[in-house]
């Protein structure tokens, strides 16, 4: 697990994870009066006319969200500190949103998505300062192809992990990568689950389902896998991407 050279503190971590992880921020901003004393507490929220204006720092990158229909890569680092959810709500955990490579799923076929940190978003995020590239993702905790509202807008449809690149250059993939809902609403395709030891009940493959109607694990079951990368490809990475086919949309 390698951090960030920049500054990690246990602030920035977290061990109590669900299967709903936490989710991404909004652009880049800083408060308009550099100099407040608990810049926490800056402006009032109950009266909106007094709270500050918070001002965009200039150079930063478009902070990119997953839409309705959309596929998008969720990852997160070793440290559990800098990850993408496909959102940009959360302040804390904006660092890859920026000109992350989110694309509309428009039938089947075969599409991208990707998340770098060679963006001057990533360097305000994690440094304050966006020439300052001194902190260097490292370590994977989790990683998959998920398309929003994907049960709901394509609920047959199966999605194909093809190729994963780190930095440009292809990775291994031990097993394949399944398809199973996420939170009854999302499709997901895991490449790195650390919360499960096998494939959920309801995965699907282009190679059929994964089990029988009585919850056995059928001979393909074998060729999937919760986890088909080795985590010491990750043991540094700037940009991830993931080639992969939809099917199975009708």
């Amino acid at each position: 697990m390698v951090c960030c050279l920049a500054s990690c503190s246990s602030e920035n971590t977290s061990d109590d994870v669900s299967d709903n992880p936490s989710e991404i921020s909004s652009e880049a901003e800083i408060p308009a009066d550099e100099n407040a004393e608990n810049p926490e507490d800056y402006g009032d929220s109950e009266n909106p006319e007094n709270s500050g204006d918070i001002i965009p720092v200039e150079g930063i990158e478009p902070s990119v969200t997953a839409d309705s229909g959309d596929a998008y890569l969720a990852i997160v680092d070793g440290s559990w500190w800098i990850q993408y959810w496909g959102k940009n709500d959360n302040p804390e955990q904006t660092m890859l949103s920026y000109n992350a490579g989110v694309t509309k799923i428009t039938g089947n076929g075969d599409y991208t998505v990707s998340v770098t940190a060679d963006t001057n978003g990533f360097r305000f995020d994690t440094t304050g300062d966006i020439n300052d590239g001194s902190c260097i993702p490292g370590g994977l905790g989790f990683m998959a192809v998920i398309i929003r509202d994907g049960e709901k807008l394509f609920p047959d449809s199966v999605i194909t992990v093809n190729e994963i690149r780190v930095d440009g250059k292809p990775v291994s993939m031990s097993k394949k990568a399944y398809t199973s809902p996420d939170n009854k609403t999302d499709t997901k395709a895991s490449i790195m689950n650390s919360w499960l030891s096998e494939p959920e009940f309801k995965s699907r493959s282009a190679d059929g389902a994964l089990y029988d109607s009585n919850g056995s694990a059928l001979p393909v079951a074998s060729q999937y896998s919760v986890r088909i990368v080795d985590t010491v490809d990750f043991t540094t990475w700037t940009t991830v991407e993931v080639d992969f086919t939809v099917s199975g949309i009708r």
